[in-house]
């Protein structure tokens, strides 16, 4: 029997214990203890298995992700990400910031390249290879893929890793496309992160401009 991408992603996600990088896990149980009503544990990917658009965030915020459960949820990031993603179409429902909510992804999904809330929201490079397993086999198993969507530039280091791409042939860039496959394409965006819309260095336009784009070669590849 065919297995579907429900199954396969299934088989993929980090157990809710899990232990690969020690720095992380002892971080998690530090805030099990202070914060037990909190998720604190590798955040699961959101959106249908068989989604057309991936976007790649860094990792779980401590009182975002790591507190709801759901990526991008109870945090300034995830208030833009969703916004923008209801208002062109990738999404249906009111956004709580709850996990339990309603609010659902349209033919999106999302992840993160390290599943665990790192301290100082800063994983190591040594973090990201150890999860970067997860994020392969994340985008192996979406056999619908046609457009990822990579938040900052270790998002998208992490993305051509996984994908076995040279970083010096794909630069970051916010607003670059790479085409790596016929009906395959990587977009950068500088994160929407609190302190990047606070600066000006994101905008919503900015942001929007790149949806735009994405959503543009999403209908272009469906009619090819």
């Amino acid at each position: 029997m065919k297995r579907s991408d429900a199954d396969r992603l299934s088989d993929v996600a980090p157990p809710p214990d899990c232990r690969l990088c020690g720095r992380l896990a002892a971080f998690r149980d530090e805030n099990s203890r202070s914060r037990p009503s909190w998720h604190n544990g590798p955040v699961p990917s959101f959106g249908a298995p068989d989604a057309r658009f991936l976007i790649v965030g860094l990792a779980p915020g401590l009182q975002g992700a790591n507190r709801t459960g759901r990526p991008f949820t109870g945090d300034a990031a995830g208030d833009l990400l969703y916004a923008t993603l209801s208002g062109f179409g990738f999404a249906s429902g009111n956004y709580d910031a709850r996990k339990d909510d309603g609010f659902e992804l349209v033919g999106c999904r999302i992840t993160n390249a390290v599943r665990c809330v790192p301290p100082q929201n800063r994983p190591t490079g040594a973090e990201a290879r150890k999860c970067r397993a997860f994020l392969r086999s994340e985008m192996a198993g979406l056999s619908n893929l046609a457009a990822i969507l990579a938040l900052g530039r270790i998002a998208h280091d992490n993305v051509l890793a996984a994908l076995d791409l040279p970083r010096g042939a794909y630069g970051f860039a916010h607003g670059a496309r790479h085409d790596i496959a016929p009906r395959l394409a990587i977009f950068d965006s500088y994160h929407c992160s609190r302190y990047n819309t606070n600066t000006g260095r994101l905008t919503a336009q900015m942001f929007g401009q790149v949806f735009d784009d994405i959503r543009n070669h999403l209908n272009a590849s469906a009619r090819s």
